[in-house]
């Protein structure tokens, strides 16, 4: 595809409330981002799952039970790098400090979690935190070729 050629995705962002009942519509979000770009299914599947991940970790953790915060994903795309935004004004927590699971125990013997971060890492490029004006703010990149 010639840059020229490139259509940019809209919505750029969408915003969710921490309910896992809003799980659908940051899937349409992330598959209209990747198909105005031209993702394979296989990419385009991978970088779905870990977007996901990481926005239902924040809706299941990062509020306390009864609060209803925001989290928006926004999606940025510039010289092949689709970039997703993940910002909640949640308890902070960086997800790239998380150890990661021990993926030689069987699914019997390891403890209940850290598969979505281990996704993250293994479906994305690169994976960035910080924490700002009381907000997380996590990056997902995924490298594509134009």
């Amino acid at each position: 595809m010639r840059n020229d050629e490139f259509k940019k995705p809209q919505p750029c962002s969408v915003i969710l409330k921490n309910d896992v009942k809003e799980v659908p519509l940051l899937e349409v979000f992330v598959r209209e981002t990747c198909s105005a770009i031209h993702l394979d299914e296989a990419t385009a599947t991978n970088v779905g799952l870990a977007v996901e991940e990481a926005v239902v970790n924040v809706m299941r953790y990062a509020y306390t039970e009864g609060y209803r915060g925001e989290i928006r994903v926004s999606a940025t795309v510039s010289d092949g790098r689709l970039t997703f935004e993940i910002r909640d004004d949640g308890k902070p927590f960086d997800p790239t400090a998380a150890e990661g699971p021990d993926i030689t125990l069987s699914a019997n013997q390891r403890p209940i979690g850290g598969l979505g971060i281990f996704l993250m890492r293994q479906y994305m490029d690169t994976m960035n935190y910080k924490r700002e004006n009381e907000s997380n703010i996590l990056t997902l990149t995924k490298y594509f070729s134009l």
